[in-house]
């Protein structure tokens, strides 16, 4: 049940990744000539992007964590956009992934990507579920 609750996770972040460069112009997946590799690429990117959020984020969660509140929650749309770039830079290592133009660019489309894969979550079942074995 983890496996496949992980693998609807990484769907949903391609599938709200997609829309976002879709809206925004300064975003883009870089891939070969066709769907099949777009959709692999943006699969991958998905995948990074998880990894990136569930071991990087709390890091730097808990290490900016009076800027959250000083901010009262603001600046999680910055930790998102570094997120964002951060797996950006790191799909960069490749010929294909993941193009930011820039910060302003990471920070609508980390907006976007939040807003999607939350609603994204809520109509899918079994996408918000934890596992507890």
């Amino acid at each position: 049940m983890a496996t496949m609750s992980f693998l609807l996770r990484v769907i949903i972040n391609a599938a709200a990744i997609w829309l976002a460069t879709q809206v925004l112009d300064g975003l883009d997946v870089v891939s070969d000539e066709g769907a099949t590799s777009t959709v692999l690429v943006l699969l991958a990117v998905g995948l990074v992007f998880g990894l990136v959020n569930a071991i990087v984020k709390p890091i730097v969660k808990a290490i900016s964590f009076p800027l959250y509140i000083l901010t009262l929650g603001l600046f999680t749309l910055v930790v998102n956009a570094l997120m964002l770039m951060l797996t950006g830079w790191l799909s960069e290592r490749t010929d294909y992934g993941l193009r930011i133009d820039d910060f302003g660019t990471a920070v609508l489309g980390a907006l976007i990507i939040s807003i999607v894969s939350f609603l994204l979550s809520v109509v899918i079942p079994g996408a918000r579920k934890k596992d507890r074995d």
